[in-house]
């Protein structure tokens, strides 16, 4: 299956919002989120916890302005913990291309850093490296 996505700008959470309308609305587990400000000082906080993020999506359905993607990322807390987390996320783009609606249902697992699958430096996943349904994920 064929990675879904952009190039995101690497932890500018300034720029990353720009993708989203002034006013987009979402849901991130069970937080609630509205306009370019709250995501701002969301992303700052996802960031300062999740550490060494690495993320592989996959495109689950599309139709009209509406896409949902399927997802498993990995990183490790400050106490060096690490986590694979899964989940699914709902998005819905305005008429100017900009995404106005994000719900992400997210659960996450302890994994051992021996169990860790994704291994690419910080950044961009490589066109190289199995997806999801690769890993059988």
């Amino acid at each position: 299956m064929k990675k879904y996505g952009r190039k995101q700008p690497a932890r500018d959470p300034d720029k990353f919002s720009l993708a989203y309308t002034i006013d987009s609305n979402w849901r991130n587990r069970a937080e609630f989120i509205s306009g370019r400000k709250e995501i701002v000082e969301f992303l700052k906080r996802k960031w300062a916890r999740e550490l060494e993020y690495r993320l592989i999506k996959e495109m689950w359905a599309f139709t009209d302005n509406r896409i949902a993607v399927r997802f498993a990322y990995e990183w490790h807390d400050d106490s060096g913990d690490w986590f694979r987390s899964y989940g699914n996320e709902n998005w819905e783009f305005g008429p100017d291309g900009l995404m106005q609606r994000r719900i992400a249902s997210i659960n996450d697992v302890p994994i051992k850093e021996a169990d860790r699958k994704y291994h690419w430096p910080l950044g961009r996943r490589p066109d190289n490296h199995p997806g999801l349904s690769d890993l059988s994920l």
